[in-house]
C-alpha cells in the first residue's frame, strides 16, 4: 500500500497545476493518475500533417490571469509564445461578420443592419421586462429575435443537440457584454463595441500545440505522474484507490459520472450524478486552407454538421489546413484525421447548479475534492482552470 497526502485523479490543466502547486511548495508527497497516455486532457495536442493540432478542439492562453500565466510560464517561458488580437467571425447571411455579431452590426449592409436594429429594439430587455429563466426565452430577451433565429439558436442547438429549453441561464457570465446603447453606438463609429469574456487577446505557442506546456509539466513531475492508468476501485470511507494507493485526500478532475462504476454512493447522490449532462466532440482535420483572416470561425448553419472552424494556419506558423469541431450527436462518418473527445463540454441544464453542489459539498465532506471543468461542472477555460487549482492547493496546504 502507497501512501499519499493527495492523489490527483486527472492529468488536464486543473489537476497538472494542483500538482505543480504542490511541488512548488515543496510538497512531494502526491501522484497524479492518468487514463491517457500522455498528459493535458483536452489541452493535448498532435502532429498531423507536419504541424500540431489541438485533439481536444481549439485551446488558447488568455492574458488575464497574472497567477496562471506565471505558472506555465516556468514551464514554457513567455518567449516561446506568441500573442494574437482575437479574430472570430460568424457565418451569417452569406458573409462574416466578426464575433459578437451584435457589436459588429456595422459589417453588414445598411439593410441588414436596420432589420437587427429593429429586432434588438423590441427585445425583452430593451423593454424593461423580467428575466427568463431558460436559455431559449433567455437569447429572445436579450438579443431579439433576428439574431436569435439567425444565430445563437441554431448554433447552440448544433453545439449542445439537446433542446434549449433544457438549458438554465446560470452560466451566461461566458457570453459578450453588449448593451443596445453599444450596439447603436457601434453602427454609428463603424467600430466594434462592447466586451469580450475571454481570449480578445491570447498566447498560442510559436513552435508547438498547445499541449506542449501540458506534456512538459507533467515531465517535471517525474514518477509522481502515472500514464496509462485505469482506475478500478475507489474506497470512500478509507480514501483507499484500486486497494494499492491510499490518500489523505483526493483531489478530483475527472467526470462525477465515472464515479458510480468506482464505488457505492448514497441514493441522493447518485441520483444528482446521473442528473448531470455532458457532450462529446469531433475534431476533424482538413488539408485546405480557409479563405479568412478568422483564429476561428462559428458555424450556425444546420446544414452544416459542425458549429465551429479552427483556422490553425492562422496562430500555427508554418501550419495548413484547418480542423472542425462538431457535437458527436451530428457528427457524420470521417473522411479523414478524427479525433474523439466523449467529454468536451459539462451541459448548464436546469437545476444543474443544485446537483453539482450537492455533489461537491458531500465529496468534500469525505475528503474528496472536486476541481476544474469536471469537478465543479461548468465549461471554464484552461486559465481559470489553473488559477482555480492554484487557489485549491494553498487552501488544502493550509488545511
Amino acid at each position: 500500500m502507497k501512501t499519499v497526502r493527495f492523489c490527483i485523479l486527472g492529468a488536464g490543466p486543473s489537476g497538472l497545476a494542483f500538482a505543480a502547486a504542490l511541488k512548488r511548495a515543496g510538497c512531494d508527497s502526491f501522484l497524479v493518475l492518468e487514463k491517457q497516455a500522455e498528459a493535458g486532457g483536452l489541452c493535448r495536442s498532435a502532429m498531423v500533417d507536419g504541424s500540431p493540432l489541438d485533439v481536444g478542439g481549439g485551446h488558447f492562453l488568455d492574458l488575464r490571469r497574472v497567477r496562471a500565466l506565471e505558472l506555465l510560464f516556468e514551464f514554457m517561458p513567455r518567449d516561446e509564445w506568441r500573442e494574437y488580437r482575437r479574430i472570430s467571425t460568424i457565418r451569417i447571411r452569406g458573409v462574416e461578420i466578426e464575433h459578437p455579431l451584435e457589436g459588429n452590426l456595422w459589417q453588414f449592409a445598411t439593410s441588414d443592419q436596420l432589420d437587427f436594429l429593429e429586432s434588438i429594439a423590441r427585445a425583452g430587455c430593451v423593454r424593461g421586462e423580467p428575466e427568463p429563466a431558460t436559455f431559449d426565452s433567455w437569447i429572445r430577451w436579450k438579443l431579439g429575435d433576428r439574431i436569435a433565429e439567425e444565430y445563437m439558436l441554431p448554433y447552440n442547438r448544433k453545439l449542445w443537440s439537446l433542446p434549449l429549453s433544457d438549458l438554465g441561464i446560470d452560466w451566461l457570465h461566458k457570453l459578450p457584454s453588449v448593451s443596445f446603447r453599444e450596439v447603436l453606438l457601434s453602427v454609428l463609429q463603424r467600430k466594434s463595441q462592447g466586451t469580450l469574456p475571454a481570449h480578445g487577446r491570447f498566447l498560442y505557442p510559436r513552435a508547438h500545440g498547445y499541449g506542449e506546456v501540458w506534456r512538459r509539466i507533467a515531465q517535471s513531475l517525474s514518477d509522481r505522474f502515472i500514464p496509462s492508468y485505469s482506475l478500478r476501485s475507489i474506497d470512500m470511507e478509507k480514501r483507499i484507490i484500486d486497494g494499492a494507493i491510499k490518500a489523505e485526500f483526493i483531489v478530483n478532475t475527472i467526470p462525477w459520472t465515472l464515479w458510480p462504476r468506482l464505488t457505492e454512493l448514497p441514493e441522493a447522490i447518485r441520483n444528482a450524478v446521473a442528473s448531470l449532462v455532458h457532450t462529446g466532440v469531433h475534431v476533424d482535420y482538413h488539408p485546405e486552407n480557409v479563405a479568412s483572416a478568422a483564429h476561428w470561425i462559428y458555424e450556425p448553419r444546420e446544414s452544416e454538421g459542425h458549429h465551429r472552424l479552427l483556422l490553425r494556419h492562422n496562430f500555427c506558423e508554418g501550419a495548413r489546413g484547418h480542423w472542425t469541431e462538431t457535437n458527436a450527436r451530428r457528427s457524420r462518418a470521417p473522411d479523414g484525421t478524427r479525433f474523439v473527445n466523449e467529454f468536451a463540454y459539462p451541459v448548464s441544464t436546469l437545476g444543474k447548479s443544485e446537483a453539482i453542489g450537492a455533489i461537491v459539498d458531500w465529496f468534500r465532506g469525505r475528503g474528496i475534492i472536486g476541481i476544474g471543468r469536471w469537478g465543479t461542472w461548468e465549461h471554464i477555460n484552461s486559465d481559470v482552470a489553473v488559477d482555480l487549482a492554484l487557489k485549491a492547493a494553498e487552501e488544502c496546504l493550509g488545511s
